[in-house]
């Protein structure tokens, strides 16, 4: 009995290890590359050229395609994830800023900030498919977890439009406070939460009534920190409903929300002018872009608690995290 239980030891062990560590990647602006990171590690693995003002970026729902806008090059480059060479090049209309995949994986949707247009692009055929006139100065897209609704911002308009992802269509326009940056649904898809950089605030939408309506707009106040500098931009929503994330630029916090009663928990101290954030796949960990400190925060999620910064390249705008 003693040899068999010794025999079986090694087998255990083997399954008792560290979870696979996923691939964290990092778009510079003024460095125009992107830092790859290990999740596990927290340490940089990689860095690779990723054109002029690389800024938006995400990865297919399989994992084998990174996308990067390109802004200065008015392109969206597509790169390998594990070789980090670049495949080919996607059609996007003017300065790319922000952009989203459907949750299919295609297409893509594009805010194109110089021409006031949302461009789709097929990402198989790398055609465009429609271009959606909008507000001026469009920047956050996001699209409904039934991949029905189309969200786009506009800055100086200072509205969400509503797109039917079918007809690309405006069908509702909400407006909300001064420069709407970013643009996030709850998982449930009830819910929509629109920062407003110059406004201060985040609109929380209700998707729930006949026609989207602002329910609450959530402001911040920080001992010691100016008004003015509490900027929100980047959002971010767990998927069990309990707390959205939001980064305060200049303000170098993100803020902790109970998303049941929309209230500011806690705000929690990261690098420099953060701007935008990722979840890891099992929302372990929150990384958080921070453009004048050169870097990025890791949050514990659970502890709601800042445990590291790593330093990246000049002026980090965006993160997105490999699935699993």
């Amino acid at each position: 009995m003693l040899r068999s239980a010794v025999l079986l030891l090694p087998a255990v062990l083997m399954f008792a290890g560290p979870a696979e560590a996923n691939k964290v990647f990092v778009t510079n602006e003024r460095s125009n590359n992107v830092t790859v990171l290990d999740s596990q590690s927290w340490e940089v693995i990689a860095t690779f050229p990723a054109g002029n003002r690389p800024r938006g970026i995400t990865i297919s729902p399989d994992g084998k395609e990174l996308y990067v806008c390109a802004s200065d090059d008015d392109t969206v480059r597509v790169f390998d994830p594990e070789t980090y060479k670049e495949l080919h090049t996607l059609p996007s209309g003017a300065d790319p800023e922000l952009f989203v995949l459907d949750p299919s994986g295609n297409p893509l949707y594009v805010a194109n900030e110089d021409d006031n247009l949302v461009t789709v692009v097929d990402v198989k055929t790398r055609q465009v498919v429609a271009e959606i006139p909008v507000g001026v100065e469009p920047e956050g897209v996001a699209v409904s977890p039934d991949a029905k609704t189309i969200i786009n911002t506009s800055e100086t308009t200072n509205m969400a439009h509503f797109i039917n992802a079918s007809t690309y269509e405006i069908e509702h326009n909400v407006r909300v406070d001064q420069r709407p940056r970013y643009a996030e649904f709850t998982a449930d898809g009830k819910k929509l939460y629109v920062s407003s950089e110059i406004g201060g605030t985040v609109s929380v939408i209700d998707l729930a009534a006949p026609e989207p309506t602002i329910a609450k707009k959530i402001g911040f106040a920080v001992p010691g920190i100016l008004p003015e500098w509490l900027q929100p931009v980047g959002v971010k929503a767990t998927k069990d409903g309990s707390r959205v994330f939001v980064a305060l630029g200049p303000a170098n916090r993100v803020a902790v929300i109970d998303a049941v009663k929309d209230e500011v928990l806690d705000y929690l101290l990261v690098g420099q002018r953060v701007w935008q954030m990722a979840f890891t796949p099992d929302e372990e960990f929150l990384i958080t872009t921070n453009g004048n400190s050169n870097d990025v925060s890791i949050i514990d999620v659970k502890e709601e608690t800042v445990i590291r910064s790593v330093q990246v390249g000049e002026q980090p705008w965006g993160v997105v995290v490999a699935p699993n």
